[in-house]
């Protein structure tokens, strides 16, 4: 009697062969690709999932990383370590540079922040690389606007996104033609969730900025916001009465002046992932960035944002 052995794969694999997929898709039919990287769990994932798809070679992109001057300081420690570790190209785009310059204006007032600033730097080092698409981690359940992406986001000349003009992609047939001067947004990780990303960390034993692990750190609290104190934050004197020292971890790690803490106790892997499991607020529910109106993210994405 023939034997039949049956060939499984779980869900996490299948996501895994998705991203690679597209990873290689994107090294395929374009010239210049790159991979967006902020230091945050899904770029990270992003970028061991790509070192994956060209192993034993190099990555055939660089890292790209638009830094606020607003950053945490473990973000760009650990961004350094990461890089010499995958033995990356690291190309760094400065909003003060972009300041400096006049090629954006700095927000004023007590709660400015550089958040929006990103995209101008963004654009503008596409256009010095010419880069002809930018990996990005954005993933389908974080946000409204995002869930709207394909996997392949084409943008104009001038970096804009139209999202009721985006092209099919049934099958998984992708289409990456473009006219000069446009280039492609890739989203390899669009149908993760969060849970899928913190256990493939788990299973792939991937390390991590220690700002996604609880502990006492010194916050207060912005328009019901918990954020880090830092340097570069001035405080009302409201917001100079809520200083404390807190047990918190980051959901999500991006600028400082917007990205909000949590408050918890969750000090391993197995610890966030039972908390994401019970949680009712997405991992951008702290992020003071999305509030400012209620078309937010996609008015900024519709300008050429992440």
């Amino acid at each position: 009697m023939e034997n039949h052995h049956s060939y499984q794969v779980n869900h996490l694999k299948q996501l895994e062969s998705e991203a690679i997929y597209i990873l290689r898709e994107t090294a395929a039919q374009f010239e210049k690709p790159a991979l967006l990287f902020s230091g945050g769990k899904d770029s990270i994932v992003m970028a061991w999932l790509a070192r994956k798809a060209f192993y034993p070679a190099k990555l055939p992109f660089p890292l790209v990383h638009v830094d606020t001057g607003h950053n945490f300081p473990e973000t760009i420690t650990y961004r350094d370590q990461f890089v010499a570790d995958i033995k990356a190209n690291l190309i760094v785009g400065s909003v003060q540079e972009s300041i400096d310059q006049g090629r954006a204006v700095e927000e004023k007032g007590a709660k400015a922040s550089r958040n929006a600033l990103q995209t101008v730097t963004l654009l503008d080092t596409i256009e010095k690389n010419a880069y002809d698409a930018c990996l990005g981690g954005g993933r389908r359940d974080e946000e409204k606007a995002r869930a709207k992406e394909r996997f392949f986001s084409h943008r104009d000349e001038f970096g804009q996104w139209d999202p009721k003009n985006q092209r099919p992609e049934l099958w998984n047939i992708f289409n990456g033609r473009k006219l000069q001067g446009e280039h492609f947004r890739v989203f390899p990780l669009s149908n993760w969730t969060e849970m899928d990303v913190w256990q493939y960390i788990k299973a792939e034993k991937i390390p991590l900025p220690n700002l996604y692990f609880a502990d006492e750190r010194p916050v207060f609290t912005r328009d019901g916001v918990t954020l880090a104190q830092t340097d570069f934050i001035t405080l009302l004197p409201e917001e100079e009465a809520s200083k404390r020292m807190e047990m918190v971890r980051f959901r999500t790690i991006g600028d400082a002046t917007c990205t909000g803490a949590v408050r918890s106790n969750a000090s391993t892997i197995d610890d966030i992932i039972e908390e994401v499991a019970a949680a009712r607020q997405t991992e951008r529910g702290g992020r003071s960035d999305d509030k400012r109106s209620e078309t937010a993210m996609e008015d900024r994405k519709k300008q050429g944002y992440f």
